[in-house]
């Protein structure tokens, strides 16, 4: 497939059908609050940080998220435990304080349903790197989503995130290519995203009753959401895997 990717800086014209690509995100992962009021700040304030691929007819199949911030910030220093909401926040913080950048996160990797399967996360993984590159940046990290965790969520993150395969390289699929394209396995973030809703919130965005204490498994959640009725509410705290991804420096023109 012959793709051509590109920023929303360089194609402004694309924002619209960028920002109508479908997606297969679970309704209730949409519903964290420090994401809604962040993530849709990114195509109009950082629109060079936004790569989308497009096939031969001009359709959208994939687009590519990342922000930059300053790690080495004075009280930063490490990768944040609250993840892809804490480097969220700082990225805006900084472009509100002009605070100098010195490293992009990766905030998602979104591929079309009708075109999942065919390497073009990879492939956005590696623009993504490259574009950082080209700006000068020794270092991607991205609080990553194991996107076969779902299918096990009782069990423990850090065992999960660490597990490998007979060939050494992650167990998970979403971590491996990661890991092949040179990133290496960081920590946990625990508490990367946090949604928290009524019961008859989570009915709507699950389909489920919601009605009984404790755990409650909701296909497509990492984890388990913790139900609690007699406070008529229910939270998700989504943990994801940080990885860091050195940049060798851009080959001279």
């Amino acid at each position: 497939m012959e793709l051509k990717v590109s920023s929303l800086a360089e194609r402004p014209e694309m924002l619209g059908p960028v920002l109508d690509m479908p997606d297969s995100w679970p309704v209730f992962v949409t519903q964290d609050p420090v994401g809604n009021a962040h993530y849709g700040r990114i195509p109009a304030e950082l629109p060079e940080y936004v790569l989308f691929a497009e096939d031969e007819h001009g359709e959208v199949l994939a687009h590519a998220y990342s922000v930059p911030f300053a790690l080495r910030a004075e009280g930063r220093g490490e990768l944040p435990a609250r993840g892809w909401d804490q480097v969220l926040v700082w990225a805006f913080s900084d472009l509100r304080r002009r605070v100098r950048p010195d490293t992009v996160s990766a905030i998602s990797i979104v591929v079309a349903p009708h075109a999942q399967g065919l390497g073009l996360s990879g492939r956005m993984l590696a623009a993504m790197r490259d574009s950082a590159r080209a700006k000068g940046f020794t270092e991607v990290v991205a609080p990553v989503r194991p996107n076969a965790k779902h299918l096990e969520p009782h069990t423990p993150i850090d065992e999960y995130a660490h597990r490998v395969r007979d060939d050494g390289l992650p167990y998970d699929p979403w971590l491996r290519v990661h890991v092949r394209a040179g990133a290496s396995i960081e920590r946990v973030a625990p508490a990367s995203m946090t949604v928290a809703g009524s019961l008859a919130e989570w009915r709507r965005w699950t389909g489920l009753p919601f009605d009984t204490r404790g755990d409650i498994e909701v296909p497509g959640a990492l984890v388990p959401v913790r139900c609690e009725p007699e406070r008529d509410c229910a939270v998700y705290v989504e943990p994801n895997v940080w990885l860091r991804h050195p940049l060798r420096p851009a080959p001279p023109a």
